[in-house]
């Protein structure tokens, strides 16, 4: 019973809790960004290269056609999904950047440690309870 008390407050964490929604937002937000860069950015850049920008691949090896008409045994590196997909990545992790530093400067600043207080240091006190042993003596 122990075990599972000391999960009920791992889990009840604050900092786990804000991670847990964190990854949930994120995971929703990477959708939105996906069709932004597939249906907004590729078309706009797809333009400059006359094609659509998710197709854009380079062709290692040609496929051949089957009885149906589709290319099969084709080797191609596709580079306009890879550069899909980092493009996605720089807008995600910017934008999570832009969060992460408006929630830390909306948190409260942290203030100093209090100064020790005045007064002999430890060296001084022991230093005088050996004088008072020594005069006992």
């Amino acid at each position: 019973m122990g075990m599972l008390k000391e999960f009920k407050e791992f889990a009840m964490k604050g900092n786990l809790v804000d991670i847990a929604v964190g990854f949930v937002m994120g995971a929703a937000f990477k959708q939105v960004v996906t069709s932004f860069t597939g249906g907004i950015v590729s078309p706009l850049i797809g333009l400059v290269f006359k094609a659509d920008f998710k197709d854009l691949k380079w062709i290692a090896k040609e496929g051949t056609l089957n009885d149906a008409g589709e290319k099969v045994g084709e080797v191609a590196i596709l580079y306009g999904d890879f550069i899909t997909n980092v493009i996605d990545f720089v807008i995600v992790a910017f934008v999570m950047f832009m969060i992460v530093k408006g929630v830390n400067a909306t948190k409260k600043k942290e203030e100093p440690a209090p100064e020790a207080p005045k007064g002999p240091s430890q060296e001084d006190l022991l230093a005088e309870i050996r004088d008072l042993l020594a005069k006992q003596k």
